[in-house]
């Protein structure tokens, strides 16, 4: 399969999303934890990924979360941004994938996952589109069908919500709504 027809099939299956799924630390995050002496988690979000996710929300895509760890600042940052599917804590993030897919009625194939490790692939191989970010383990970019060009944490998600409204026929939509 050449590249144009390699980038025309991940189109064809961004076209039919109506779920995009991230995994946390290493895509909405950089993968770093910062703790302070008494133990407090921080974590920082790029303002672009939560406003991309706000947009994709808007044209109809839902957004959920799988997170293998436990923390509150992500609580925070999903209730900020309106996602009501958040699921922390889940190592085996299958569970929370089917989940999800029983809740939403959404099928696997009209789901997308985006990920950077080995946690990730167990939903990656059951989704229509599988996403790496840039800076994404090695094994799972091998088993991604599309890799962004921004690393986790830095614009990544926003460059996956972008494309799918793109894919979807629907950014000129919303970018209009920016020029008037």
């Amino acid at each position: 399969m050449t590249d144009s027809q390699n980038r025309q099939a991940i189109v064809e299956k961004a076209r039919k999303l109506k779920l995009l799924i991230l995994d946390v630390d290493g895509v909405l995050t950089d993968g770093r934890l910062f703790f302070d002496a008494e133990g407090n988690e921080y974590k920082s979000f790029h303002a672009r990924d939560g406003h991309g996710i706000k947009l994709l929300r808007q044209t109809g895509v839902e957004v959920a979360v799988i997170s293998g760890r436990n923390s509150n600042s992500v609580a925070l940052r999903m209730k900020n941004l309106g996602i009501e599917h958040v699921y922390q804590g889940h190592e085996n993030k299958v569970a929370a994938f089917n989940e999800i897919i029983e809740l939403t009625g959404i099928t696997p194939d009209q789901a997308a996952h985006v990920g950077d490790d080995l946690l990730d692939l167990p939903i990656m191989i059951r989704v229509g589109l599988a996403i790496a970010v840039n800076d994404a383990n090695f094994a799972v970019k091998q088993h991604a069908d599309w890799c962004t060009t921004l690393p986790g944490g830095l614009g990544a998600v926003r460059e996956v919500c972008d494309f799918i409204m793109q894919a979807q026929g629907r950014f000129d939509e919303v970018l209009n709504t920016y020029l008037k």
